[in-house]
């Protein structure tokens, strides 16, 4: 196939049916264009875009009922799939809770010799980013010696503390070290950590950058503020070809009754504000993701999706691909 520029791209349901449900019926055809799977050049493909307990959420009625009326549509928690289809090879960013649905959707567009991946890559443990290695274990596939790529106190975290435990234990999972600005080759790609602050209860937190051909993606799924990251994000961007980034709430009382201080996170609008001097090129690297149920950028209907597109950002959509 034509290799397409760096962009993301919606994949067209006649191509590829299996992501018709996930793309949503009122998304703007100017915001995506439709393309196929490469077949001849490494991509990555977007799994998931909520936060760690997707969308719906347990007990949230209403949401519950909206998906009901056909007026929303249930949401994976943040995960990418990293293919390269040449060398028949895959990774997997992140063991969401939706790890079986989204491993189906991997299978549907790629396969590898190392079932189900050549390796897995954690940000850190909270639930939605590694709980889905419950699926690697004797109760479900039993795999033997996957690769999960991890850092420091993720990898102590994983080695003693059951049921990850086991895992490790009974082979099923074999931990790789990562070290922060320290890039691991895997394949065509090259994949380089960097840790970012967050709430670090039982691990450190990181986010990757993801390097093939010369082009390159950051991903950030969670970090607490810019401002407290000893590193720059606006020279992050300019530095990249685009940059995934915490949307987790669009605007500070988001959640009713909860403080927000305690679940911190850069509310989009503040995002926005900090990048307003990027250049239009550099604002449309910004891809906003990683939503939570309160988000209302989950919606591409919303005035707050619409008003993310005006400023000359992207929100992110499950099966979007970016080639390299």
């Amino acid at each position: 196939m034509k290799k397409a520029p760096f962009s993301t791209l919606n994949l067209e349901p006649i191509v590829a049916l299996f992501l018709f449900f996930l793309l949503g019926a009122c998304q703007t055809s100017q915001e995506y264009v439709g393309t196929e799977i490469p077949t001849d050049q490494p991509y990555l493909i977007v799994l998931g875009v909520a936060q760690d307990a997707g969308y719906p959420q347990a007990g949230q009625q209403q949401e519950w009922e909206l998906i009901k009326e056909g007026k929303a549509r249930k949401t994976y928690a943040v995960s990418l799939g990293l293919v390269d289809p040449v060398k028949n090879q895959r990774w997997l960013f992140e063991a969401t809770p939706d790890f079986k649905e989204q491993l189906q959707l991997m299978d549907q567009i790629s396969t590898t010799d190392r079932y189900p991946y050549d390796g897995i890559f954690l940000t850190h443990a909270h639930i939605g980013h590694y709980t889905g290695l419950m699926h690697m274990g004797r109760e479900a596939m039993g795999t033997k010696n996957i690769p999960v790529h991890t850092m420091p106190k993720m990898a102590a975290f994983l080695s003693t503390n059951g049921p990850w435990s086991q895992l490790v234990s009974l082979g099923n999972i074999t931990l790789q070290p990562l070290a922060h600005q320290r890039t691991t080759d895997i394949g065509s790609f090259q994949v380089t950590p960097y840790q970012v602050p967050h709430r670090d209860e039982f691990s450190e937190t990181v986010g990757f950058k993801i390097e093939a051909n010369g082009k390159s993606i950051l991903f950030i799924p969670d970090i607490d503020k810019w401002e407290k990251w000893d590193l720059d994000i606006l020279d992050m961007i300019k530095s990249v070809d685009a940059a995934l980034l915490d949307a987790s709430f669009f605007q500070n009382g988001e959640i009713p009754g909860r403080d927000m201080s305690e679940i911190p996170h850069p509310f989009v609008e503040e995002s926005m504000r900090l990048f307003q001097n990027l250049s239009d090129q550099d604002k449309a690297k910004v891809h906003f993701i990683h939503f939570n149920h309160t988000n209302p950028l989950l919606f591409s209907n919303s005035p707050e999706h619409q008003s993310v597109l005006d400023a000359g950002y992207k929100v992110t959509r499950e099966g979007q691909v970016f080639t390299f």
